[in-house]
């Protein structure tokens, strides 16, 4: 035994750190666990009768970007003074950065803690071994980033060649002379190119998602551990859809890098998360017909490009793709005084009404709106120039739709026949594991039976599901093509079929229209819309605005004194100058009308006041009514309001 250890270091105990940087290593470097774990041993043997393990940071790195219990609760023990020595492999086992060693040393060093690793015993209270403590702990440091620095270079340079391999997506792999190919799984190829086609078809994720929920398709999904990784099949999540669209390796690009980290300083320390997405100009390297893909780059660049247009929280400014709204033109008006694009409001009144409204800067407050139009004609003159626009490929679409009805069906029942070939194969391989144990070993045996049985039942079930789905299909009535023809000559009258849902029309007319840049024509009292197709083309339409506030040129507007000597008596002097304001009656100074200018007018025209108890019980005040319908007197002012509004309309 060392000189260095003392009865009183030995009279308060020692603390074995136990650490390792990865999972990968807490799992496979067994070795360096067990020559760990054996320092406790060690301290016994030097006298030590409390020795404590500290392993609560295995898989945690000492780097000092990760945060670590275990060495928190060393410090806080050594702290205490009830700690004699620290025992630890080496150096690097108890920190890789400067400040975590150097404080540990320092608190050591006033603690009267030694510090013992196979190397020998240090006191951080004596210089040379203060000395070699430090340089131990700025070896550490330096040769993590040393190896760091090495790995990252090696590993930059494969993925410069293309050659770097990482854990492929399901539906890719690796092959023996280190090359990515498309899974030879068929089963696997055909979930893929199927979430692809109906991307293509549907226009959304979300509807791809759950178009793959109600045909009870299963998606493959990686399930990837330490050093396990194990393909299963399971109901589709929304998240896997949309990994499969965004991610450019199905579309035989090689990306590497499209995720990165992030240092943030908590409590004075820096901590890394991970997962962050970066712009495509920021990825490490993007190699493109890399390997083979599931579709091309130009499709995939397509499939980007809808889904920014379907994310409706990002990029005010850019168009968007239709939600099912009653407005056909959603995403696509553009104002043409700011650029912004423009909203949809949509009324009360009967739940049809719609207008497109740029609310101009209105995160300004005091900004005001900027230009505005009800919907309901700017969407019959764009449905119909649209319309025309395409009336010379309305057969060939006729005929499309035809053989898109059928198409949807044997895709589930193509989908549904993949998952019966391996629910076969599973039942197989159950019926020849129970072929080959022995019966008498009777709780294998029911085990395994139990597996078997289940494997024909979910054959039966899918052999039912796909019988189904054929018998569905041929019960459907047959489709007239001489009708449809007719039909597509007349394009209009299927455009207002009922049957027509409004997000069909919208994803034709996105289909059609790149955007819709929307003027006002004040001379003429029209609105100017200059439509840009998607061809490159660009049109001109104009539609008629809806004149108000007109009146006939022989009728004389009803002055606030003939309007007072009819109303007076009847309604309280309140009511009066609301009613006054909204028939745009003015005071002889030009003011608006308050209830003492309607109570000193009143006086002097000799006129009475309201008297509910004189009322001839046809009209009632706004509190009466309230007070009979249970309703707050604010609430009865707005529906006076509403009546008032409808009245003068009709």
């Amino acid at each position: 035994m060392t000189t260095k250890i003392t009865p009183d270091h030995l009279s308060r105990g020692a603390v074995v750190y136990v650490r390792q940087s990865t999972m990968a290593q807490v799992t496979g470097n067994l070795e360096s666990q067990r020559r760990q774990y054996d320092l406790a041993g060690a301290a016994k043997s030097a006298g030590f009768g409390s020795v404590t393990v500290i392993d609560q940071d295995l898989g945690r790195s000492g780097s000092g970007s990760m945060e670590r219990p275990g060495f928190e609760k060393l410090v806080a023990m050594v702290c205490t003074g009830d700690v004699g020595a620290v025992y630890c492999i080496e150096a690097s086992r108890l920190a890789r950065n400067g400040r975590d060693w150097h404080h540990l040393i320092d608190l050591c060093a006033l603690a009267g803690t030694l510090v013992v690793d196979p190397d020998g015993t240090y006191d951080p209270r004596l210089i040379n071994d203060r000395l070699l403590l430090g340089l131990k702990g700025t070896m550490s440091e330096y040769e993590l980033s040393l190896i760091r620095q090495r790995g990252l270079a090696a590993r930059d340079a494969k993925v410069r060649r293309g050659e770097y391999r990482f854990a492929l997506p399901p539906g890719l792999c690796w092959n023996e002379i280190g090359t990515i190919e498309i899974d030879p799984d068929e089963h696997m190829q055909e979930a893929i190119r199927l979430v692809f086609a109906k991307f293509r078809e549907l226009g959304s994720a979300r509807q791809v998602f759950l178009w793959l929920r109600t045909a009870n398709i299963k998606m493959a999904v990686m399930r990837r551990n330490v050093d396990v990784c194990k393909m299963e099949w399971k109901a589709p999540a929304y998240h896997s859809v949309m990994q499969i669209l965004h991610n450019p390796i199905y579309a035989g690009a090689y990306a590497f890098g499209r995720v990165g980290q992030r240092t943030s300083i908590v409590d004075g320390r820096s901590r890394k998360t991970n997962g962050h997405k970066k712009p495509r100009d920021e990825w490490s390297m993007l190699i493109y017909d890399h390997h083979p893909g599931y579709i091309s780059w130009q499709e995939y660049e397509e499939n980007q490009r809808l889904l920014l247009e379907n994310a409706h929280m990002k990029k005010n400014c850019d168009r968007k793709s239709g939600r099912g709204g009653r407005a056909l033109l959603t995403g696509l008006m553009r104002c043409g005084r700011c650029g912004r694009m423009m909203r949809v409001f949509y009324g009360m009144a009967k739940g049809n009404a719609h207008r497109y409204q740029c609310r101009g800067d209105d995160a300004h407050v005091g900004a005001g709106l900027c230009i505005g139009i009800g919907g309901v004609r700017v969407d019959k003159a764009i449905a119909l120039a649209c319309l025309d626009a395409v009336s010379d490929r309305a057969v060939e679409a006729a005929i499309f739709a035809s053989d898109q009805v059928a198409r949807s069906t044997n895709d589930t029942i193509a989908a549904i026949e993949r998952d019966l070939e391996a629910a076969r194969y599973e039942a197989g391989l159950a019926a020849r594991r129970y072929e080959l144990v022995d019966p008498a070993k009777r709780h294998v045996a029911r085990e395994l039976e139990a597996r078997w049985n289940a494997a024909l039942e979910r054959i039966t079930e899918l052999e039912k599901r796909v019988e189904e789905k054929r018998a569905s299909l041929a019960a459907q009535p047959k489709i007239d093509r001489t009708m449809l023809l007719q039909l597509a000559q007349d394009l209009p009258a299927v455009w207002n079929m009922p049957s027509t849902d409004t997000r069909t029309k919208q994803r034709l007319i996105h289909t059609l229209v790149k955007e819709i840049i929307f003027e006002l024509d004040g001379a003429t009292n029209e609105a100017v819309l200059l439509v840009h197709w998607v061809g490159g083309r660009h049109s001109e339409v104009r539609v008629p605005r809806v004149k108000t506030g007109g009146y006939p040129k022989d009728d004389v507007p009803t002055t606030a004194v003939e309007a007072l000597r009819k109303l007076a008596g009847h309604w309280p002097d309140r009511e009066l100058a609301v009613s006054l304001n909204r028939m745009l009656c003015r005071t002889s100074d030009g003011e608006t009308w308050t209830t003492v200018r309607v109570r000193d007018m009143r006086e002097r025209l000799g006129l009475p006041d309201y008297d509910p108890s004189k009322s001839d019980g046809k009209f009632i005040s706004l509190a009466k009514a309230a007070e009979r319908l249970g309703i707050c007197l604010g609430s009865a002012r707005t529906l006076a309001e509403a009546a008032s509004c409808q009245a003068n309309r009709s």
